[in-house]
C-alpha cells in the first residue's frame, strides 16, 4: 500500500458539509458523497493550562495522555481486508442488446479490492470488535497487532443495523484486551482518546472531548451516537474511543466532513448499545431483536393531544404481535413495562432490546383512558 499523500492547503470557504460513514482507508468510500481525501493543516490546540482553573476545581485536569495511550494501544489493531467485486453494468448499456454481452464477459471476472480499518481486542482469547462496513463482504481479513505480527481473522458475525462486527483470531498466547466502559456515564465535556489506523497510519491516537450525546445522523433505526472532536478519519472505522480510565465507551464509525478528513466532528457508537450486540454475536453469531409489527409516529401539537406525550400507533401489520395483542391504530403508547416512552426511536430501541418470545406490558391511551396490554414480542425480520 502506498503511503497517503498529505496535501496542505490554506483554509477557505468549505463546500457543503456531509455525514460520511468512515470507510476502510483505500476502499471505495461508503459515504454520502465524500470528496477527495486530504489532510488539512489545522490551528494548534490551546495548551491544557488554559483550561486549568475550571478543571482543577473538579480535580479532572488531564496533563498527559501518554500513560493511557501506552496502556491501551497493545489492544488496538489494524485490519486489512481483501474483497472481490464484480464490475457494475454501465447505465448506458442497461436495456440494450449489449447488456447480455457485458454480463457474459464479466461473469468470471472479479476485481480484487483492498481496504484497511481499525479494531480492538475485547477478549484475550482473540475476539476483536470493528465496524460491519470495514469487513463488509470480505473474502480475507488480516489483523495486524502493535508488535507487527499478523493473524488471519474469521468473521464471527455482523450486525448491519448497528454497523458492528466481531472477528476471531487464533493467537499464539493471551492477547491484551481492553474493558468496556459505560457510555451512559460519560458526560459532555469529558476527555476521550481515539485510537486506530487513519489513512493507513497505524498506531495513531488523538484526544478530544465528548461534544454531545444522543446524535441521530440517519445511519439507522438505532442511531444514538456520541459526538466527539477527537480527530478521526477514514481508516479509523471500528477503532475504540476510550475514557480516561482506559475503558471503551464508543466505536468510531462516522464523520461530519466537507473534505473527507476530520473536521472536528466525529461519531462513535456508544458502548451501552454495542456491548449487548457483541455479546450476542459472540454467543450466537447473529443478533435477534424484539418486534411488534407496528408503524409509529411521535405526537406533535397538531395532533390535538399536546398534553399527552407518547408514541402513536400509525399502522399495524397483519398477523403481527401487536395485532394479536389487540393494539389498534390510533392508540397512544405512553409506557413500556411501566417506564415512560415519549419518542418513536425510544420505543423501537426498547422493544428491540427485549428477546423474542418474552411478554412486555404496553400502557396505551385509548378513548381518553389508560389501559395495559400484554404483548408477546416477536422476532424482528432480518431485513431490519
Amino acid at each position: 500500500m502506498h503511503p497517503p499523500r498529505i496535501a496542505l492547503r490554506p483554509f477557505s470557504s468549505p463546500p457543503p458539509s456531509r455525514i460520511a460513514i468512515l470507510p476502510s482507508a483505500p476502499l471505495p468510500r461508503r459515504r454520502l458523497g465524500l470528496a477527495a481525501t486530504t489532510l488539512l493543516l489545522a490551528a494548534p490546540l490551546l495548551p491544557l493550562a488554559a483550561c486549568a482553573p475550571a478543571a482543577a476545581q473538579r480535580g479532572a485536569l488531564v496533563a498527559d495522555f501518554a500513560d493511557l495511550a501506552e496502556r491501551v494501544q497493545p489492544a488496538v489493531v489494524n485490519i486489512a481486508v481483501t474483497s472481490e467485486q464484480r464490475a457494475e453494468i454501465p447505465p448506458e448499456l442497461r436495456g440494450t442488446p449489449f447488456e447480455r454481452y457485458f454480463r457474459d464477459r464479466q461473469r468470471n471476472r472479479r476485481q480484487e479490492v483492498m481496504g484497511a480499518g481499525s479494531g480492538f481486542v475485547i477478549d484475550p482469547a482473540g475476539y476483536i470488535v470493528t465496524n460491519n462496513h470495514v469487513v463488509g463482504n470480505a473474502s480475507k481479513v488480516v489483523v495486524a497487532l502493535q508488535d507487527g505480527s499478523e493473524l488471519t481473522a474469521r468473521v464471527v458475525g455482523t450486525d448491519e443495523l448497528t454497523d458492528l462486527a466481531l472477528l476471531k483470531v487464533e493467537p499464539r498466547g493471551p492477547m491484551v484486551a481492553v474493558p468496556w466502559g459505560s457510555s451512559s456515564a460519560a458526560r459532555v465535556g469529558s476527555w476521550v482518546l481515539a485510537a486506530g489506523n487513519p489513512f493507513g497510519l497505524g498506531g495513531t491516537v488523538t484526544a478530544g472531548i465528548i461534544s454531545a450525546r444522543g446524535r441521530e445522523i440517519g445511519a439507522g433505526p438505532f442511531d444514538d451516537f456520541i459526538q466527539t472532536d477527537a480527530a478521526i478519519n477514514p481508516g479509523n472505522s471500528g477503532g475504540p474511543l476510550f475514557n480516561p480510565a482506559g475503558e471503551v465507551i464508543g466505536i468510531n464509525t462516522a464523520i461530519y466532513s466537507p473534505s473527507g478528513a476530520s473536521a472536528g466532528i466525529g461519531f462513535a457508537t456508544p458502548s451501552d448499545l454495542a456491548r449487548p450486540v457483541i455479546e450476542q454475536l459472540k454467543r450466537d453469531g447473529r443478533v435477534e431483536r424484539g418486534w411488534l409489527g407496528v408503524s409509529v409516529q411521535d405526537i406533535v401539537p397538531e395532533d390535538g393531544r399536546a398534553g399527552r406525550r407518547g408514541v402513536m400507533i400509525a399502522g399495524i401489520e397483519r398477523n403481527s404481535p401487536a395485532g394479536r395483542a389487540g393494539l389498534r391504530q390510533g392508540d397512544l403508547v405512553v409506557a413500556i413495562n411501566g417506564d415512560r416512552v415519549e419518542t418513536s426511536r425510544a420505543l423501537v430501541r426498547t422493544v428491540a432490546a427485549i428477546p423474542p418470545g418474552q411478554t412486555l406490558r404496553l400502557t396505551v391511551v385509548r378513548e381518553g383512558r389508560e389501559r395495559d396490554l400484554p404483548v408477546q414480542v416477536g422476532r424482528r425480520p432480518s431485513a431490519g
